[in-house]
């Protein structure tokens, strides 16, 4: 079916449903498969519920579902691409099709890094009156039956919820249905979805009216009211911030305040302007939405669009609260799911471009020290996959050594931890340095390093013992310990803690003499694992089947 799968290919693509017709009639089928997400979403601290600001991502490109539609990936060039997961709550895949269901990529990338994914539901113009008349203009049944739809194509494709957009005016039969419709809607998602979420784009008003209100207020709180989140239009000014805070009350986090990375209309920043919008809703302690960040691809260009993009969302950390990983085991080799080449093991497989947003791994921070430090993707080499990343920065004179953080963690330490880290020194100088890990723990009175008679580090740094060879236990697992090849090193390290939680994981570079000069380095990460866990539980396969094969 043309649906599912691509009419010149018959590769299987991820798709949408254009009417009302198509939702109430959709049925999970076995060419569905392809579709259902396979990652489960990761857990992460502080969990999305706490009371902290958070941060909505909506992605709106090009009218959806471009070479990201293509499942089992494509062979595209320079392809969007998102990563700095770390820094965002909620991912939000939008188009201007009535029922856009997420691309399993998208949801798959997302989950790995703990961020949950919403789909649209979407009416405009005059088709999206008479749509709906259609279900809200009558009695409760029908628009019973579009909430349990939605909530089962949620739970069927497991993805997390729904961004509701109604942009067109109600009768006053409609609109006097629409917060029991919202309601509804929140308590099937809810029940069908754990931890899934409902959020209401600032549109219709509760007379019906279509007006755009830049703000929380009387005239859209009943809908509000009904589900987990308002998404304000992009036109707001400080006043409106000021009014929404108040009216929101204890539920100022659920407003997440539209900033336009386009700038379009009258609003405040937008493009590399847009700290500006955050650094005033965050002083209203609100939650952000940034709609379309793919400005960065779609106004700067493709060619040097990693670099922009880590410079966009660099120039907005300070604004954006990361969540911590706070599950083992821990394993990536960084890679961004796309590159030009395929790598295994350090050595270039197949050279050609290449895109498959479900092969992308965990994401780490990417810290940024103006001048000092700069973290990016590196295409060029890399361990595994399409990507390694690269750490640029210098040790300034009388410094031994620059700590660049990885990870943000939040969990209990297990007794003993085994990591392995793979690494390649670059530069005119790369014997000048020492690469190695650093874990931090959280202050906790009971927290120690090996036996219990050890003293606590001062300051919660631990510097894993460096290990020559793998444990026994872990040999076949950790092979590439003691080698390299292709110009990486591989180190394993172990560490005994007891009674501690882990808070940060570090990569050090050092040098090996201090310098009165400042010295520049480049180090590649092609993998971190942490390898204990790994071997702990290798996954058991069963009941393999194949279905609907075709060779070529």
């Amino acid at each position: 079916p043309a649906r599912h799968f691509d009419t010149g290919t018959t590769e299987p693509v991820s798709f949408f449903l254009s009417s009302l017709e198509e939702l109430l009639a959709w049925q999970p089928n076995s060419n569905d498969d392809f579709n259902v997400s396979t990652v489960p979403l990761a857990k992460r601290q502080p969990s999305l519920h706490s009371k902290r600001p958070r941060t909505l991502v909506c992605h709106d490109m090009r009218g959806g579902y471009l070479e990201d539609r293509f499942i089992q990936g494509s062979a595209t060039r320079n392809p969007y691409v998102f990563y700095h997961w770390r820094y965002i709550d909620i991912f939000v895949y939008f188009s201007h099709h009535t029922v856009t269901i997420p691309p399993v990529c998208w949801t798959n990338a997302a989950h790995r890094n703990g961020v949950p994914v919403l789909g649209t539901f979407i009416t405009e113009w005059t088709d999206g009156e008479k749509l709906c008349e259609a279900f809200l203009a009558g009695g409760e049944e029908a628009y019973h039956a579009v909430s349990e739809q939605l909530a089962r194509i949620a739970q069927h494709y497991r993805f997390d919820g729904w961004l509701v957009n109604i942009e067109n005016t109600l009768s006053a039969a409609a609109v006097r249905n629409l917060p029991p419709f919202l309601r509804y809607l929140t308590v099937q998602v809810h029940s069908a979805v754990p931890g899934g979420l409902v959020i209401w784009y600032d549109s219709v008003l509760q007379n019906g009216a279509l007006r755009w209100q830049n703000e929380l207020n009387e005239e859209n709180r009943v809908f509000f009211d009904a589900c987990d989140g308002l998404f304000t239009n992009y036109n707001w000014k400080e006043e409106h911030l000021e009014r929404t805070r108040g009216l929101a009350g204890p539920r100022h986090t659920d407003v997440y305040v539209g900033v336009d990375v386009f700038a379009r209309g009258d609003v405040i920043g937008g493009g590399f302007d847009t700290d500006k919008s955050l650094r005033l809703i965050r002083q209203h302690d609100l939650s952000a939405a940034i709609f379309a960040p793919g400005w960065v691809y779609e106004h700067l260009g493709e060619e040097n669009f990693l670099n922009n993009e880590n410079k966009f969302w660099g120039s907005l950390a300070e604004y954006l609260p990361t969540h911590s990983i706070c599950t083992l085991p821990l394993t990536t080799s960084f890679s961004l799911g796309m590159g030009t080449s395929r790598f295994l093991a350090g050595k270039e497989e197949e050279a050609g471009p290449w895109y498959d947003l479900s092969a992308q791994e965990i994401q780490p921070l990417y810290p940024e020290r103006e001048g000092r430090l700069s973290t990016s993707c590196c295409l060029q080499d890399a361990w595994c996959g399409g990507s390694s990343l690269r750490l640029q920065g210098t040790i300034s004179p009388g410094e031994e050594r620059v700590a660049v953080r990885l990870f943000s963690l939040q969990m209990p330490a297990p007794p003993k931890l085994f990591l392995t880290l793979l690494y390649k020194l670059e530069g005119p100088h790369p014997n000048e340095f020492t690469v190695a890990l650093e874990l931090t723990t959280w202050d906790s009175g009971t927290c120690h390093e090996g036996n219990v008679t050890a003293l606590p580090e001062p300051n919660g740094r631990h510097h894993p013992r460096f290990l020559p060879a793998p444990p026994p236990g872990l040999a076949k697992l950790l092979a590439a310990c003691d080698r390299g090849s292709h110009g990486w090193t591989s180190q394993c390290y172990e560490l005994d803690l007891q009674d501690c939680s882990l808070q940060d994981l570090s990569l050090l570079v050092s040098r090996h003499q201090s310098s009165p000069q400042e010295t520049p380095f480049t180090c590649l990460l092609g993998e971190v694992l942490d390898a204990a866990s790994v071997a702990a539980s290798p996954p058991q396969v069963q009941s393999v089947t194949a279905s609907q094969l075709w060779w070529q």
